[in-house]
């Protein structure tokens, strides 16, 4: 996977600092995707995570994969809808991310803290919008 349980963390954080230094071609910074909306994305994940947790096996059930598949659908539509979701989603991995859970407990677990840690250090470095 991109990620595991050595960097997720660094990534998240240099994710956020990538975005936080972004300018546009006049040279200004260009605002990066608010708390509402980070927060938005791990709010879709937090019912699946729920669930995760709840499952005996590392295999996650077809059900439980077809929710994490409707989700990327869901990351998909709310970055066409925002250019600055589409920054964190490309920038961050997510979907390329979310393609690597492949029906693994484990793998969920690690995206989902992925996503925490997102809005943890987004919070952090930016605190000033919702």
């Amino acid at each position: 996977m991109r990620i595991n349980e050595e960097n997720y963390v660094a990534k998240a954080e240099s994710v956020i600092l990538k975005l936080s230094k972004q300018v546009n071609k006049q040279g200004k910074v260009v605002a990066m995707v608010t708390n509402s909306k980070i927060r938005n994305l791990l709010s879709m994940s937090a019912d699946i995570y729920n669930q995760v947790l709840d499952c005996k096996d590392d295999k996650l059930p077809q059900e439980l994969n077809g929710r994490i598949e409707y989700l990327r659908v869901r990351y998909i539509y709310e970055a066409g809808r925002e250019p600055r979701v589409k920054d964190l989603v490309i920038q961050g991995e997510l979907l390329e991310i979310m393609k690597e859970i492949q029906g693994s407990k484990k793998n969920y677990i690690l995206y989902y803290h992925y996503m925490e840690a997102l809005v943890a250090f987004k919070r952090f470095w930016n605190k000033n919008d919702d």
